[in-house]
Protein backbone atom coordinates (compact mmCIF):
# COMPACT_ATOMS: atom_id res chain seq x y z
CA UNK A 1 0.00 0.00 0.00
CA UNK A 2 2.73 2.55 0.66
CA UNK A 3 4.73 1.58 -2.63
CA UNK A 4 1.23 2.08 -4.69
CA UNK A 5 0.92 5.84 -2.49
CA UNK A 6 4.43 6.59 -2.81
CA UNK A 7 3.63 6.16 -7.30
CA UNK A 8 0.77 8.00 -7.24
CA UNK A 9 2.60 10.90 -4.95
CA UNK A 10 5.18 10.72 -7.69
CA UNK A 11 2.71 10.30 -10.49
CA UNK A 12 1.04 13.37 -9.19
CA UNK A 13 3.96 15.88 -8.93
CA UNK A 14 5.08 15.09 -12.62
CA UNK A 15 1.53 15.70 -13.67
CA UNK A 16 1.61 19.07 -12.19
CA UNK A 17 4.60 19.79 -12.65
CA UNK A 18 4.22 19.20 -16.37
CA UNK A 19 1.32 20.68 -16.43
CA UNK A 20 2.91 24.23 -15.37
CA UNK A 21 5.34 24.09 -18.25
CA UNK A 22 2.62 23.37 -20.46
CA UNK A 23 0.24 26.74 -19.53
CA UNK A 24 3.93 28.59 -19.52
CA UNK A 25 4.72 27.27 -23.21
CA UNK A 26 1.00 27.76 -23.91
CA UNK A 27 -0.16 30.83 -22.28
CA UNK A 28 2.42 33.03 -24.41
CA UNK A 29 0.90 31.46 -27.68
CA UNK A 30 -2.51 32.04 -26.80
CA UNK A 31 -2.24 35.69 -25.67
CA UNK A 32 -0.49 35.79 -28.56
CA UNK A 33 -3.50 34.78 -30.92
CA UNK A 34 -6.03 36.59 -28.65
CA UNK A 35 -4.20 40.21 -29.24
CA UNK A 36 -4.58 39.45 -32.94
CA UNK A 37 -8.06 39.46 -32.82
CA UNK A 38 -8.49 41.90 -29.92
CA UNK A 39 -9.86 45.69 -31.10
CA UNK A 40 -7.32 48.60 -30.75
CA UNK A 41 -3.97 48.70 -30.56
CA UNK A 42 -2.89 47.64 -27.13
CA UNK A 43 -2.01 44.42 -26.04
CA UNK A 44 -1.01 45.13 -22.05
CA UNK A 45 -5.04 46.12 -20.82
CA UNK A 46 -6.46 42.45 -20.88
CA UNK A 47 -4.36 39.71 -19.05
CA UNK A 48 -7.43 37.07 -19.51
CA UNK A 49 -7.46 36.38 -23.21
CA UNK A 50 -10.12 37.24 -26.13
CA UNK A 51 -11.25 39.59 -22.35
CA UNK A 52 -12.04 42.91 -25.06
CA UNK A 53 -13.93 41.04 -27.90
CA UNK A 54 -12.76 39.91 -31.15
CA UNK A 55 -12.46 41.22 -34.15
CA UNK A 56 -10.72 40.85 -38.04
CA UNK A 57 -9.64 44.50 -38.77
CA UNK A 58 -6.38 44.14 -37.96
CA UNK A 59 -5.88 41.28 -40.65
CA UNK A 60 -7.61 43.77 -42.83
CA UNK A 61 -5.38 46.93 -42.42
CA UNK A 62 -2.55 44.11 -43.29
CA UNK A 63 -3.47 43.06 -46.80
CA UNK A 64 -5.55 46.50 -47.57
CA UNK A 65 -3.13 49.06 -46.32
CA UNK A 66 0.42 47.84 -46.11
CA UNK A 67 3.01 45.69 -48.13
CA UNK A 68 2.06 42.78 -46.26
CA UNK A 69 1.75 40.24 -49.21
CA UNK A 70 4.88 41.53 -50.46
CA UNK A 71 6.59 40.92 -47.56
CA UNK A 72 5.49 37.64 -47.35
CA UNK A 73 6.49 36.49 -51.10
CA UNK A 74 9.46 38.37 -50.34
CA UNK A 75 10.81 36.05 -47.31
CA UNK A 76 8.75 32.94 -49.30
CA UNK A 77 11.12 33.16 -52.16
CA UNK A 78 14.08 33.71 -50.12
CA UNK A 79 13.12 30.78 -48.10
CA UNK A 80 12.60 28.20 -50.68
CA UNK A 81 15.58 29.21 -53.19
CA UNK A 82 17.70 29.01 -49.65
CA UNK A 83 16.02 25.71 -48.63
CA UNK A 84 16.88 24.03 -52.16
CA UNK A 85 20.10 25.58 -52.82
CA UNK A 86 21.44 24.51 -49.45
CA UNK A 87 20.09 20.88 -49.79
CA UNK A 88 21.64 20.51 -53.82
CA UNK A 89 25.18 22.17 -52.75
CA UNK A 90 25.45 20.15 -49.92
CA UNK A 91 24.35 17.30 -50.69
CA UNK A 92 26.67 17.16 -53.87
CA UNK A 93 29.52 18.73 -51.47
CA UNK A 94 28.84 15.83 -49.33
CA UNK A 95 28.92 12.98 -52.44
CA UNK A 96 32.14 14.12 -53.18
CA UNK A 97 34.02 14.36 -49.97
CA UNK A 98 32.08 10.59 -48.83
CA UNK A 99 32.87 8.88 -51.78
CA UNK A 100 35.93 10.16 -53.97
CA UNK A 101 39.79 10.03 -52.84
CA UNK A 102 41.73 13.47 -53.71
CA UNK A 103 44.10 15.99 -52.92
CA UNK A 104 43.81 18.44 -49.97
CA UNK A 105 40.44 16.47 -48.54
CA UNK A 106 41.13 16.45 -45.49
CA UNK A 107 42.31 19.84 -45.59
CA UNK A 108 39.43 21.27 -47.23
CA UNK A 109 36.82 19.02 -44.78
CA UNK A 110 38.53 20.67 -41.76
CA UNK A 111 38.50 24.36 -43.44
CA UNK A 112 34.30 24.05 -43.57
CA UNK A 113 34.80 23.20 -39.85
CA UNK A 114 36.67 26.16 -39.03
CA UNK A 115 34.61 28.47 -41.20
CA UNK A 116 31.65 27.08 -38.77
CA UNK A 117 33.13 27.44 -35.76
CA UNK A 118 33.42 31.85 -36.01
CA UNK A 119 29.90 33.59 -36.02
CA UNK A 120 28.87 34.79 -39.18
CA UNK A 121 28.14 38.28 -37.33
CA UNK A 122 32.10 38.62 -37.46
CA UNK A 123 31.83 39.07 -41.78
CA UNK A 124 29.04 41.29 -41.80
CA UNK A 125 31.54 44.18 -43.26
CA UNK A 126 32.89 41.89 -45.77
CA UNK A 127 29.16 40.75 -47.10
CA UNK A 128 28.65 43.98 -47.59
CA UNK A 129 31.55 45.05 -49.06
CA UNK A 130 31.04 41.62 -51.35
CA UNK A 131 27.51 42.42 -52.15
CA UNK A 132 28.15 45.65 -53.28
CA UNK A 133 30.90 44.82 -55.61
CA UNK A 134 28.73 42.33 -57.36
CA UNK A 135 25.93 44.22 -57.30
CA UNK A 136 23.83 41.98 -54.93
CA UNK A 137 22.67 44.76 -52.05
CA UNK A 138 19.08 45.33 -52.42
CA UNK A 139 18.28 41.93 -53.91
CA UNK A 140 16.96 38.42 -53.10
CA UNK A 141 19.19 36.87 -54.79
CA UNK A 142 22.19 38.59 -52.82
CA UNK A 143 20.23 37.82 -48.95
CA UNK A 144 19.69 34.40 -50.48
CA UNK A 145 23.46 34.11 -51.74
CA UNK A 146 24.52 35.09 -47.94
CA UNK A 147 22.04 32.17 -46.22
CA UNK A 148 23.28 29.86 -48.43
CA UNK A 149 27.24 30.42 -47.97
CA UNK A 150 26.93 30.10 -44.47
CA UNK A 151 24.77 26.95 -44.44
CA UNK A 152 27.10 25.07 -46.70
CA UNK A 153 29.92 24.21 -44.21
CA UNK A 154 28.35 23.07 -41.17
CA UNK A 155 25.67 20.87 -43.41
CA UNK A 156 28.33 19.39 -45.56
CA UNK A 157 29.75 17.97 -42.84
CA UNK A 158 26.28 16.50 -41.63
CA UNK A 159 25.24 14.82 -45.03
CA UNK A 160 28.61 13.54 -45.11
CA UNK A 161 28.50 11.59 -41.90
CA UNK A 162 25.03 10.42 -43.24
CA UNK A 163 26.09 9.41 -46.50
CA UNK A 164 29.24 7.68 -45.07
CA UNK A 165 26.74 5.01 -43.13
CA UNK A 166 25.41 4.23 -46.25
CA UNK A 167 27.23 1.21 -48.01
CA UNK A 168 29.61 1.84 -50.84
CA UNK A 169 27.99 -1.49 -52.29
CA UNK A 170 25.10 0.04 -53.51
CA UNK A 171 27.39 2.44 -55.67
CA UNK A 172 29.73 -0.38 -57.05
CA UNK A 173 27.21 -2.32 -58.25
CA UNK A 174 25.47 0.59 -59.70
CA UNK A 175 28.61 1.66 -61.35
CA UNK A 176 29.25 -1.70 -62.58
CA UNK A 177 26.04 -1.80 -64.66
CA UNK A 178 27.15 1.26 -66.22
CA UNK A 179 25.73 3.97 -63.97
CA UNK A 180 27.64 7.54 -63.82
CA UNK A 181 28.96 9.13 -60.97
CA UNK A 182 26.08 11.65 -60.94
CA UNK A 183 23.46 8.95 -61.85
CA UNK A 184 24.45 6.98 -58.21
CA UNK A 185 24.51 10.25 -56.70
CA UNK A 186 20.71 11.30 -57.69
CA UNK A 187 19.23 8.08 -58.07
CA UNK A 188 21.02 5.51 -55.38
CA UNK A 189 22.59 7.83 -52.58
CA UNK A 190 19.51 10.69 -52.78
CA UNK A 191 16.70 8.24 -52.02
CA UNK A 192 18.26 6.87 -49.31
CA UNK A 193 19.64 9.81 -47.99
CA UNK A 194 16.53 11.47 -47.82
CA UNK A 195 15.97 11.63 -43.96
CA UNK A 196 19.08 14.12 -43.27
CA UNK A 197 18.19 15.53 -46.40
CA UNK A 198 14.44 16.55 -45.20
CA UNK A 199 16.02 17.66 -42.31
CA UNK A 200 18.49 19.78 -43.56
CA UNK A 201 15.29 21.31 -46.04
CA UNK A 202 13.45 22.01 -42.91
CA UNK A 203 16.61 23.77 -41.18
CA UNK A 204 17.12 25.56 -44.30
CA UNK A 205 13.90 26.82 -44.60
CA UNK A 206 13.25 28.43 -40.82
CA UNK A 207 16.62 30.41 -40.83
CA UNK A 208 15.55 32.85 -43.29
CA UNK A 209 11.90 32.88 -42.43
CA UNK A 210 12.12 34.94 -39.70
CA UNK A 211 16.16 36.09 -39.72
CA UNK A 212 16.32 40.30 -38.95
CA UNK A 213 20.04 40.97 -39.05
CA UNK A 214 21.07 40.19 -42.66
CA UNK A 215 17.73 41.13 -44.33
CA UNK A 216 18.20 44.27 -42.47
CA UNK A 217 22.11 44.79 -43.80
CA UNK A 218 20.98 43.75 -47.10
CA UNK A 219 17.60 45.31 -48.22
CA UNK A 220 17.03 48.72 -48.44
CA UNK A 221 13.83 49.57 -50.56
CA UNK A 222 10.10 49.16 -49.52
CA UNK A 223 9.33 46.64 -52.43
CA UNK A 224 12.15 44.27 -51.35
CA UNK A 225 11.28 44.10 -47.57
CA UNK A 226 11.04 40.46 -45.35
CA UNK A 227 8.35 39.81 -43.48
CA UNK A 228 10.80 40.54 -39.99
CA UNK A 229 11.34 43.82 -41.77
CA UNK A 230 7.78 44.73 -42.21
CA UNK A 231 6.49 43.41 -38.76
CA UNK A 232 9.31 45.18 -36.79
CA UNK A 233 8.00 48.27 -38.53
CA UNK A 234 4.83 47.98 -36.35
CA UNK A 235 6.49 48.03 -33.25
CA UNK A 236 9.13 50.98 -33.50
CA UNK A 237 9.18 54.47 -31.63
CA UNK A 238 7.08 55.93 -34.03
CA UNK A 239 4.26 53.37 -34.21
CA UNK A 240 2.82 50.83 -31.37
CA UNK A 241 0.41 48.90 -33.26
CA UNK A 242 1.71 45.65 -31.16
CA UNK A 243 -2.23 43.84 -32.30
CA UNK A 244 -1.40 44.19 -36.16
CA UNK A 245 2.04 43.09 -34.86
CA UNK A 246 0.43 40.13 -33.73
CA UNK A 247 -2.35 39.53 -36.54
CA UNK A 248 1.09 39.74 -39.11
CA UNK A 249 2.92 37.25 -36.74
CA UNK A 250 0.22 34.91 -36.77
CA UNK A 251 -0.25 34.57 -40.53
CA UNK A 252 3.58 33.69 -40.58
CA UNK A 253 3.24 30.58 -38.17
CA UNK A 254 0.21 29.28 -39.96
CA UNK A 255 1.69 28.10 -43.47
CA UNK A 256 5.07 27.63 -41.17
CA UNK A 257 3.07 25.21 -39.53
CA UNK A 258 1.92 23.30 -42.42
CA UNK A 259 4.53 23.24 -43.88
CA UNK A 260 6.71 21.31 -40.83
CA UNK A 261 3.44 18.85 -40.48
CA UNK A 262 3.57 18.36 -43.99
CA UNK A 263 7.47 17.54 -43.87
CA UNK A 264 7.33 15.80 -40.53
CA UNK A 265 5.22 13.16 -41.85
CA UNK A 266 7.77 12.74 -44.84
CA UNK A 267 10.61 12.57 -42.67
CA UNK A 268 8.68 9.89 -40.34
CA UNK A 269 8.19 7.83 -43.62
CA UNK A 270 12.11 8.06 -44.70
CA UNK A 271 13.20 7.01 -41.84
CA UNK A 272 11.24 3.69 -41.65
CA UNK A 273 11.77 3.07 -45.26
CA UNK A 274 15.64 3.66 -45.94
CA UNK A 275 17.44 1.39 -44.01
CA UNK A 276 20.03 -0.29 -45.40
CA UNK A 277 21.94 -3.27 -44.46
CA UNK A 278 25.28 -4.73 -45.67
Amino acid sequence: MRGKARVNLNTVIVLVFLAICSIGVLYPIVYVVSAAFTPGSSIALDIVPFGSGVTLDHFRYLFKNTNYPIWFRNTFIIAISTSISTVVLASLGAYVFSRFRFTLKKSLMTALLILQIFPSFIGMVAIYVILLRVGGLNTLWGLVLVYVAGNIPYNTWLVKSYIDTIPRSLDEAAIIDGASHFRVYWQIVMPVARPILTFLAIASFTGPWMDFIFPKLVLRSADKQTLALGLFSFVTDKKNQFTVFAAGSLLVAIPFVIFFIATQKLLIESLGASTVKE
